[in-house]
């Protein structure tokens, strides 16, 4: 595993620094967490992990906070401008996926069994890490290493990102009936961003011939594409065409 963007501290303190915001809009509107959780709608523990500095939200979160508390688009700017994942740690053969997905114009995705990383909600993540990691400081680690993946692709003007859900993506059951629905509710907000198209294949339909195994094909500024696919414990590239 291997360290990246600087330390721990300040990203403790800019998530920190949002929640204390938020918490004073909250207030100053007398709204209790459960109130403003019920407006937005989500859980009332959310808001107050985000409060607490424990949870990384989502830009949308921001936006919404903003409209219903009348701050004038304080929290959407503030949330822009924080580096929420100034410390996070990837497995060392996903590095290169990583490096890429940085700098990719552009990624078609097929994808079976579970919904796709770069559009998992934190929850959800969590609950499919935990399935096989025992070591809750280590599933945080994945999770963070996740989540920061996806803000590039889930900004206004990120990479095209194309991706095909086999149906039993939404079938698996990851976690409980809630997180299942925050992350339906996820990919149908994902999927009216400009730079995302969602699809999914019906399992009935025999005409349709699926691949064996989720893959990618990332598209690089040089032009140069690269197919990506993962075995149990390491990820795999092909660049011939």
């Amino acid at each position: 595993m291997s360290r990246r963007n600087g330390g721990a501290e300040s990203g403790a303190s800019t998530a920190a620094v949002f929640g204390e915001v938020l918490r004073h809009f909250r207030e100053a509107a007398l709204l209790t967490q459960e109130g403003l959780a019920r407006q937005i709608p989500c859980d009332r523990s959310h808001v107050a992990r985000v409060e607490a500095g424990t949870r990384v939200p989502q830009d949308t979160f921001a936006k919404t906070c903003d409209e219903l508390l009348g701050t004038g688009g304080v929290l959407a700017r503030l949330w822009g401008r924080i580096d929420w994942y100034p410390q996070v740690e990837h497995p060392d053969w996903f590095e290169r996926r990583v490096r890429m997905d940085a700098e990719a114009v552009s990624l078609l995705a097929y994808q079976a069994n579970v919904v796709p990383g770069l559009l998992q909600t934190q929850d959800y993540a969590w609950a499919l890490f935990a399935r096989h990691i025992a070591d809750q400081d280590e599933v945080e680690e994945r999770v963070k290493a996740r989540m920061s993946r996806q803000r590039r692709f889930l900004a206004s003007d990120g990479p095209l990102f194309v991706v095909v859900l086999d149906e039993s993506c939404l079938r698996t059951r990851v976690g409980g009936p809630a997180i299942m629905r925050d992350q339906f509710a996820h990919l149908l907000e994902a999927g009216q961003r400009p730079n995302i198209r969602i699809q999914v294949v019906p399992a009935d339909d025999p005409g349709i011939h699926r691949p064996n195994t989720s893959m990618s094909l990332i598209t690089l500024p040089d032009g140069h594409q690269w197919v990506y696919s993962e075995s149990l414990d390491q990820g795999h590239f092909n660049d011939n065409p």
